[in-house]
C-alpha cells in the first residue's frame, strides 16, 4: 500500500532523498518536501523533473514550513496526508517535528541525534536527553519513529545487528568511515558546518569496558586498510551510534572512528584555538552581535555546491569482534560509494548519498509494514536484511569480510 511522504529539509542531503522517494513511488506515494526556504525545495524537485527520476506519474510538490514549529508541521502533515515523515533538516529541529509525528500518528524517520543550538557534546547516552524521552508517548500512541536511519548512524547500527546474529558474543564494535574522495576546495566541510565542526569541538565519548570513557579529539588515531580505499589514518570520534550501541549492546565495547586529513586537522584546529568554532555569541568593534561558528559557516562552500567537482570513494563499516562455537570470530561489513556516480544519478556528492538513500529504504519498510514498530526504534532495534535487501536495490550495496578487514570478501547474502 502507497504511503505518502513529507521531506524536512532542502540540503544535499534532501535532494538525495526527493531524488530516491520519486524513484520508489510506486511504494511511497505522494512527494512532498518543506523548509524555510521555498525556492531551495522548489530547485530540488526541479532536479528530480530534470534527471526523470519519477517511476510513475504523482504528485511532488514544495511548501514552506518553519520546522522549530511543531503546530506548524502537524498542519502540513495533516493537509499533505502524509503518513510518513523523513526529517533530514538540520539536527536542531527534531524534537519539534517528532513531536508534530506524534500529534498526527505519521512515522517518524530521522539521520541525527537532536542537538541544541546552546550546548555541544552531551553527556551519554545522548539519545536518553532528548529523543528516548517520548519512547513510551510513541508506544502509548502507536506511532514508528525510527533514529538514526542514516548511514552512520543508521546502516552502521544495522551492520552491527548484522553481524552479532553472526555471533554466540559479541566484544566489540569499531564503527570506520573513510572519504577518500577529493572536491577541490582549499577546505570545506561535506556537510553543514556547524553541526560538523559542532561534533568535533566537544569531549570524544566512547564505551569500554562497560563504562563511558572520554578523549580529546585527535587525540587517539591509527591507521585502517580498508577495502578499494586502502590505508587512511582515522581518529576516534564521539558520534551518535555509539550511543544508543552501547545501550542495546553493554557487554561490548563500541568507538567510532573518522578519517581526517592533515590539512583539515590544521585548519581546524587553528579555527578552534582563535575562537572561531564557538556556539557562543560575541560582540564586534562595531556593537554587533555574532555567533563566530555561524560566521565560519557562512564563509565556507555550500557542501551541496561540492557536487559536481567531487571524485574519489567512500567506505564505511564495521568492524565487529566476538564468539562463535567457542572460537574468536571477527567480520567487517562495509559499503563502498563513489562520489562521481552520486552526482551523475542525483545531483548530490557521495557523503550526502550515503546519507540521504537509507532513510528513503526505512521509509518504504514502513510502508510494507515490515519495520512499521507503532513505537520508537533505533536502527540496530530491527531486522537488518529486509533493510539490506532495498538498499542493494537503490544504490548502497553491503558486503562482509569474513575473519574481519582483509578476510573472504562477499555480499552479505551469499
Amino acid at each position: 500500500m502507497k504511503q505518502n511522504v513529507l521531506i524536512i529539509g532542502a540540503g544535499g542531503v534532501a535532494q538525495v532523498v526527493a531524488h530516491k522517494c520519486a524513484q520508489n513511488n510506486d511504494v511511497l506515494g505522494d512527494i512532498h518536501i518543506a523548509s524555510r526556504t521555498l525556492s531551495k525545495c522548489e530547485a530540488i524537485l526541479e532536479s528530480v523533473r530534470e534527471k526523470g527520476a519519477m517511476k510513475q506519474e504523482g504528485v511532488l510538490k514544495a511548501h514552506a514550513v518553519d520546522a522549530m514549529d511543531s503546530a506548524a508541521v502537524a498542519a502540513l502533515i495533516r493537509d499533505t496526508g502524509a503518513q510518513i515523515v523523513i526529517n533530514v533538516g538540520t539536527a536542531f529541529v527534531n524534537m519539534t517535528v517528532l513531536d508534530a509525528c506524534i500529534e498526527t500518528g505519521a512515522a517518524y524517520i530521522d539521520t541525527a541525534i537532536h542537538e541544541d543550538p546552546e550546548k555541544i557534546c552531551e553527556t551519554p547516552p545522548w539519545y536518553a536527553n532528548y529523543e528516548w524521552k517520548k519512547r513510551d508517548l510513541c508506544a502509548e500512541k502507536g506511532v514508528t519513529a525510527i533514529l538514526g536511519a542514516g548511514f552512520d548512524p543508521g546502516v552502521v547500527n544495522a551492520y552491527a545487528r548484522f553481524a552479532i546474529d553472526m555471533m554466540d558474543e559479541v566484544k566489540s564494535i569499531d564503527i570506520v568511515d573513510i572519504n577518500a574522495g577529493n572536491h577541490g576546495k582549499y577546505f570545506a566541510t561535506n556537510f553543514d558546518p556547524e553541526i560538523n565542526f559542532r561534533e568535533f569541538t566537544g569531549t570524544v565519548y566512547y564505551w569500554e569496558d562497560q563504562q563511558w570513557k572520554e578523549l580529546s579529539m585527535f587525540e587517539s588515531g591509527k591507521a585502517w586498510d580498508l577495502p578499494v580505499v586502502g590505508p587512511s589514518k582515522a581518529y576516534q570520534s564521539g558520534h551518535d551510534e555509539v550511543h544508543s550501541l552501547a545501550t542495546n549492546y553493554p557487554q561490548a565495547d563500541v568507538r567510532f572512528w573518522m578519517g581526517f586529513g592533515d590539512h583539515y586537522i590544521n585548519v581546524f584546529t587553528v579555527l578552534k584555538n582563535l575562537g572561531l568554532l564557538s556556539e557562543q555569541p560575541v560582540k564586534t568593534a562595531e556593537g554587533l552581535e555574532v555567533v563566530p561558528l555561524k560566521v565560519v559557516k557562512a564563509c565556507l562552500p555550500d557542501p551541496a555546491s561540492l557536487a559536481p567537482n567531487y571524485t574519489g570513494k567512500t567506505c564505511i563499516g564495521d568492524l565487529v569482534k566476538g564468539v562463535k562455537d567457542g572460537k574468536d570470530f571477527e567480520v567487517f561489513v562495509y559499503n563502498v560509494a563513489d562520489h562521481k556516480d552520486a552526482y551523475n544519478e542525483v545531483g548530490s556528492q557521495g557523503i550526502s548519498y550515503t546519507a540521504g538513500v537509507p532513510p528513503v529504504a526505512a521509509a518504504m519498510l514502513v510502508a510494507s509494514g515490515e519495520w512499521d514498530a507503532k513505537t520508537m526504534k533505533n536502527v540496530e532495534e530491527l531486522d537488518p536484511k529486509p533493510f539490506f535487501t532495498i538498499l542493494d536495490r537503490i544504490g548502497l550495496p553491503t558486503r562482509v569480510q569474513i575473519g574481519g578487514l582483509g578476510g573472504e570478501d562477499k555480499a552479505w547474502n551469499e
